[in-house]
Formats: C-alpha cells, sequence, structure tokens
C-alpha cells in the first residue's frame, strides 16, 4: 500500500494557507522571536509565489480583535482575498473549506497563529473530516510559549501531521538547480530571507563569482589611512 507522504512536496502538489497571522495574535507568541516569525511567514509565502502555490489567507475577528494581517504577507498577493471568520478553527467556516476544495490539492502547508489552538484545530479536522494530508510549517507558525508550541506540534505528528519547515518547503519545491525556471528567483528569496544560508550566498555571488553587490544604488569604499 502506498504512502502518500513519502512523496516530496513540488509545485503541483501543494497549496498553502495562511492561518491568523495578525497583529494580536503575534503579540501573544512566546515560542519563537516575532520578527524571525514574520520573515518566515513573509519568506514562505514569496516561495508559494515563485512557485504559484495556491494560497488561502484566513483572519478572524479582524477588527475587534487580531487586528489586520502583515502588510509585507499581503502585499506578497496583492487582491488576494482574506477569508474571515469567527471561530478559532478555521475548518468551521465553509469559504475555508471551499477554497481548499476547488485549490485541487490533497497536500496543505500550514502556517499560523496560534500552533496550539488555530493551527492544531484546523489540522486535525482536515485531516479527519477532509482526507487531507497536513504539512506544518513549525518556524512560520508561533505559540504562547515554547510548551505550548512544542506539545502542540508533537501532538499533531501524532495524529500523522508532517512537520515542516519554510526553508525546506522552498527547497523541496526547487529540487533541482537545473530548474533554471525559478532558480534566480528562489535566489534572490534565499539572499532576503534565509539568514546565514543567505549571507553565504551573497558572498559566494560577489568575492567568488565577481558579481555585482547586491544594493540599490552604489556604495564607494574610501580606503584606509593610517592615522600618523
Amino acid at each position: 500500500m502506498s504512502n502518500p507522504k513519502l512523496e516530496v512536496l513540488t509545485p503541483q502538489n501543494s497549496q498553502l494557507i495562511f492561518i491568523d497571522h495578525q497583529p494580536q495574535m503575534a503579540f501573544g507568541v512566546q515560542s519563537i522571536d516575532r520578527q524571525v516569525l514574520k520573515n518566515n511567514t513573509v519568506g514562505l509565502a514569496k516561495a508559494a509565489k515563485i512557485f504559484n502555490i495556491p494560497t488561502t489567507i484566513t483572519t478572524v475577528e479582524t477588527d475587534s480583535f487580531s487586528g489586520y494581517t502583515y502588510p509585507e504577507l499581503l502585499d506578497v498577493f496583492p487582491e488576494q482575498p482574506l477569508l474571515e471568520r469567527t471561530s478559532m478553527n478555521s475548518w468551521d467556516d465553509q469559504k475555508v473549506r471551499d477554497a481548499l476544495a476547488a485549490n485541487g490539492r490533497n497536500k496543505i502547508i500550514v502556517s499560523g497563529l496560534w500552533t496550539e489552538v488555530c493551527n492544531t484545530t484546523f489540522a486535525l479536522c482536515a485531516m479527519l473530516e477532509g482526507g487531507y494530508e497536513i504539512y506544518m510549517v513549525a518556524d512560520a507558525s508561533g505559540g504562547t510559549s515554547k510548551e505550548a508550541h512544542d506539545y502542540a506540534m508533537q501532538r499533531m505528528v501524532q495524529a500523522g501531521v508532517v512537520p515542516v519547515t519554510w526553508q525546506q518547503v522552498l527547497l523541496e519545491w526547487q529540487r533541482d538547480w537545473a530548474h533554471r525556471d525559478t532558480y534566480d528567483a528562489v535566489m534572490k528569496l534565499v539572499k532576503e530571507h534565509s539568514g546565514a544560508y543567505g549571507m553565504g550566498v551573497d558572498y559566494a555571488y560577489t568575492m567568488v563569482h565577481k558579481a555585482a553587490q547586491r544594493t540599490s544604488t552604489p556604495h564607494k569604499a574610501i580606503p584606509a589611512v593610517p592615522a600618523r
């Protein structure tokens, strides 16, 4: 009997959902540095854009509690409709179910806040009632404490969720550096969002391959002058 979870993620078999990346939800996150969380979330979004991954964005109680979704995330998907809910569980909203079904992909990659509430309930229900496979992006999600995040991840893994990281998803989609149609965009994304890996790419491009520096304006270096 084949196991669909042995299939790698591809641009053809994946869809993505962002759940409640809103300020009030982010204020409560203690499991990961919040700026790192935003960086990873936006990096994942840009990866989805590169590979044309069908993407759903859900929000909860925007006006009364949670505030507006990160503008950096929204700017990746101009004119993308936001699916507003009242329930903590995105699966409880019919619009969300319909959007996921319309995308026609059984592997759902999930990034959201909070891991122990909105992510967990969605994942369990989508698997139980919708028959989906869930890939939880651990470093583009956050909980109200490290324990809350970690135990929620453990609970989901025990139930069959596949834990991943945002860069893992990006590189699984790319798969082969010979795929030149996405190579340059992936390298640009890596340099902007992948921390030490991105710094290493910048170094290799400029110092080894003698590419121009990645700045929008030129900068002149003034040579050292020993003090007399």
